[in-house]
This record gives structure tokens, sequence and C-alpha cells, in this order.
């Protein structure tokens, strides 16, 4: 890749964990200058990634370390002296990266403010009128994009301060410059790389107010770092409550702690809301992974959730808000119905594609409805929260034939049950004193396509029974129910969940708007698209060792439970 000058960049990548560039040079073409409005309006470009200053003024000096090395300290200070004669001190606030070094020095010397290190221009700049720099930097472009003031001071004694324009800038950043993504390096508009940067900037804003993370599995901690993280070293672990806010007492203002939803210390809601300290629960995504969680495979979508956790009708959270007061505009629904398609054709699940290795099954239900139930995991807490009455994968299929007591009853033990890791075996005999047939193996996007309603007590099986047009029964409070598009026969919480939704409205808030994504290639935060482009890409797969041995540890215990239960 060809790279333009360090000291003419202006939209950079961050320093996450792991790096990409995302602009290149000799770009062709016009202005784009609703490129640029929404990259100002997102605000990103320069270091947008660092935090927000302490202190503002109206006018600000810039000189960059290299400017300084190149030309020396005295043009920097001829400049703060020229500056100095038109405005008082108290207004001028000198943007350093050395607090230790001569730039330092003469701040003291003249009274003014200075701040050092990486900063967030877009922060400086709300507060100023104009930028005067030693040199074309960032904050100088950007302030000239803005409509402020911009200088450029000369680096050489007999050189007169020229003024940097808008239509300089505008014409350097959409027309010399072209710019890739940093995913698949294909060239792209500059709105699109304010979108990717737009992304990482809300995830760097959301990790910085996250103290410490409890409840995290070993095995899991590097992705969760690298979904959280905003700085090297963050967030911290900690095993235990106690640990976790001590942390979140020593941030200024309160830190929030994340915790594993299922995996939460005892005692830590307790303490937490005595000490006032936010606890954010996580959890999986929709669209997880290639490979089962309990097989260890580490996640590629997560949810952050401030208010509870989607599972729990019993409580608020981030997932029913969004689906009770987003306007959805044109747009968005536009974006949910390509991801349907593309889902729906793809046969993508929570778990990746559909295996179709292993032909769908067959059956003569001789004229009747046919109906698929879902297995789910019994002690799972979306059960234990939103199943009500029924808790228990015997204790649904009895509701569904007590309900439908004509029909073709189809029951599909859950992924994670079958392999031996999680409770709710059933043994045949017990399944078919109420269903009609046991479907293992094989792709359960595919058997969705051949019946004709789903019957489910709070499985995400529901949700993507919905994305391919089936009817839906809830016999618990699914995240789904209650929005118009499924029959619900569990105690919903209506008043919260008080409109309809269409299928692409629900699809927008709840794969759109809710997870987290992490590109598993380049492990960086992308969106939900990138992560199934990813899906058909065997080599970004790869079986762990760790991986194989709870396969293998599954199928033993797997084994051990048919032979104890017969």
């Amino acid at each position: 890749m060809t790279r333009i000058p360090d000291d003419a960049l202006l939209l950079h990548a961050p320093p996450l964990r792991r790096h990409m560039p995302v602009l290149a040079a000799r770009g062709a073409g016009l202005v784009d200058h609703a490129g640029v409005a929404r990259m100002l309006r997102a605000r990103v470009g320069g270091q947008f990634w660092a935090p927000a200053p302490d202190v503002v003024r109206p006018v600000i000096v810039t000189a960059s370390t290299a400017e300084q090395r190149r030309h020396g300290q005295a043009r920097l200070a001829i400049l703060l002296d020229r500056i100095l004669t038109c405005v008082r001190p108290d207004e001028v606030l000198l943007v350093a990266h050395d607090r230790h070094g001569a730039a330092a020095r003469m701040a003291r010397r003249r009274g003014i403010a200075a701040i050092y290190g990486p900063v967030d221009p877009h922060a400086l700049l709300d507060g100023a009128r104009e930028v005067h720099g030693l040199g074309l930097g960032d904050l100088v472009r950007l302030a000239a994009l803005r409509g402020l003031r911009a200088v450029r001071y000369a680096t050489a004694h007999d050189e007169a301060p020229q003024p940097v324009t808008y239509d300089a800038c505008a014409h350097d950043l959409t027309v010399r410059t072209t710019y890739t993504d940093p995913f698949d390096g294909a060239v792209v508009p500059l709105g699109r790389i304010v979108d990717i940067l737009s992304l990482w900037r809300a995830r760097i804003v959301s990790g910085r107010e996250i103290s410490a993370c409890v409840g995290m599995a070993l095995w899991k901690r590097e992705r969760i770092g690298e979904f959280l993280a905003h700085a090297p070293g963050h967030p911290a672990f900690c095993r235990s409550a106690a640990a976790a806010l001590r942390l979140a007492g020593r941030v200024q203002g309160g830190g929030a702690i994340a915790g594993w939803a299922t995996r939460l210390p005892e005692g830590i809601v307790r303490d937490a809301q005595a000490a006032g300290v936010a606890l954010w629960r996580v959890e999986d995504g929709f669209v997880r992974s290639v490979g089962l969680g309990s097989d260890l495979c580490v996640p590629c979508s997560i949810f952050v959730d401030r208010r509870g956790i989607y599972y729990d009708p019993s409580e608020p959270s981030d997932l029913e808000h969004i689906l009770a007061t987003t306007d959805f505009d044109a747009g968005i629904l536009a974006r949910a119905e390509r991801l349907i398609t593309r889902m729906v054709d793809g046969g993508v699940s929570k778990y990746g594609r559909a295996d179709t290795t292993v032909p769908p099954p067959t059956w003569e239900a001789g004229g009747r409805r046919v109906l698929l139930v879902p297995g789910q995991v019994a002690d799972d807490l979306s059960v234990r929260a939103g199943g009500g009455a029924i808790q228990g994968n015997e204790e649904l299929l009895r509701a569904v034939r007590k309900h439908n007591p004509d029909a073709f009853v189809i029951y599909r033990p859950h992924p994670d049950v079958d392999a031996g890791h999680r409770a709710g075996h059933l043994q045949d005999a017990q399944i078919m004193r109420y269903a009609d047939m046991v479907s293992r193996g094989g792709s359960i996007t595919t058997l969705m396509m051949q019946v004709d309603e789903i019957h489910t007590l709070t499985s995400l099986a529901g949700f993507e029974g919905l994305l391919r047009g089936r009817s839906v029964v809830t016999y618990g409070v699914p995240f789904y129910a209650g929005w118009g598009l499924t029959t619900d026969l569990g105690d919903v919480p209506c008043v919260r969940r008080n409109r309809s939704l269409s299928i692409k409205a629900l699809v927008a808030g709840t794969l759109l708007l809710y997870p987290l994504y992490i590109d598993p290639l380049t492990r960086l935060p992308c969106e939900v698209e990138t992560l199934l482009g990813r899906f058909g890409d065997r080599t970004v797969w790869r079986v762990s060792m760790l991986t194989r041995l709870r396969q293998l540890q599954g199928k033993l215990a797997h084994l051990c439970g048919r032979r104890n239960n017969k």
C-alpha cells in the first residue's frame, strides 16, 4: 500500500489490538462534501480515540513533535509570542506531546495552559474559535473543515503565515486520497471508512467506562479483552466481586463492572448497587461463531447490556428498550431486509452455516400440521428466568401436545445437550410419549423450512423461524415475544412491549443495534455482515486442541449418561 506523509493523515486507524491500515494515497475524483460532513458529525479524524482534554481554550496552538524536531524550538517560541500580542494568555492552550520538553517550558514561562499526549481533537475544537499550527497537522485541518479560523505558520523565517481553507483540506481528504476497507482490502468511498471508524469510536468510548470484568472464563478472556479494550492492558479481569468493586472505586466518577451474566459472583448485584457502581451483563450474541460455545469456541459476537439481560423478562433490558423505542428508518430496515435474505439463503444460525452433509429428515404426517419443538438446556437462565411455569423439555413437550393433540410433533434436542455438555437430556422413550419423531443431526434451519409451526419455550430457534417466515408459538417469554409476530402463551410484559414490529424492525434491533461483533481474522470491531462473510472461510475457524478435548469430554459424558439411564 502507498502511504501519504504522516503530517497529511487525517483519518487514522486507532491503536486497537490488531492495527490495520485504512487509507492509501493517489486518489482521484470530485470533492465528497457529504463524506466530509459525515466525518465531522461522527467525530472521527485525527486521534479521535484519545481521551477528552481536561481544559479547553478559544485559541489553540499546536506543533507536532516532528515539526519541532525538524525546525527547532525557536519557531514555536516565535509563534507563541506572536499570538500573545493579540490575545490574553488565559485564552491560549498549547497542545504539546511531552510534558517535560521545551514546549512545556515555554508554556510555563508565558503563563498559558498546556495539555500533553494524545487528546481527542473534536473535544478540543468544541471550545475553540481558532487554531494556529506549526506545520499542517490534523488539528489544523479539522479546524478548517469545521469552518474555524485555521492558520499554518511558516517553518522558515522568511515565509508568512498561511490560512488553511476548507476547500484545500476537503480536496486533500477526498480527491488526493483513496480508501481501502480494512477487512477485505477493497477500495471504498470515504463514507464507508467513516462508518467503520464510527463503530470503532463507539466501542472505544464504551470500553473506557468499564473498570473491571468478572465471571469471564479463562478460555474466553482474550476475546473479551478484544471486544472491550480501549487501551493496552484493559479491561482488568477479576475473580471476586470485592476486587472488581475496588477497581471501580478507584475510577474518578465511578466505573462500570462488566460481568458474564450466567457467572456473576455471589452478592455482586447487591454490593454493586450499595456502592453505586454500574453492573453491565455480558452474554453470547445470536450470530456467534462456527462451533459451539460449550466446545470452547470463542465468541465473535456478544451483548453488553446496561439495563439487564435479554432473556430475563422480569426487568428491562437494552434490547427491549431498543425494540420498544427506536424509530427504525428506511435505511436500517433495508439493511435488515438484506441481512434476513443473506442469513436465510446461507442457512445461518447461531453457530454458523447449515450442515449440508447430513440429508434432511423425512416423515409421513398423514396431512396433520407439523410442529417443531426445539429442546433447550434445562438449567439455562433463559429457561429459569423466561420459562414461567415450564422449566424443562419434558414439560414443554407435554404442553405442546396438550394444546395440539392432533399435530405431528418433531422434537429437536439442543446441540449443547446432545454434545454432552449441558443438562436437559431426555431418553427417546420420554420424548415419544408426546412427540412423533426425534430429529438429530443436520441443519435445524433446513428442518424449519419443512414444518408448519415452531413451538418453543424461549429458544433462539423461534427467532430463526421468524426469519424464515414460520409461525411461532411461545410458551415462555423470549425476547421476540410480545411484538405482534408470535402467538404468545406465556406471561409477556405488555406494559413494556407495547407496540407491534415488523420482522425487519425486530432484526434491525436484535442483530444490528444490540450486539457487538468482532472479525475473527483481523480481530477488529466489525459489523454483522463482515462476520457472516467469514463463516464460509474454513481457515478462519480452525479447531483448537482445547476444543477437540472438550468435544471428546462431551462425547464421553453423553455416552455415560445414556448408559446410566438404561
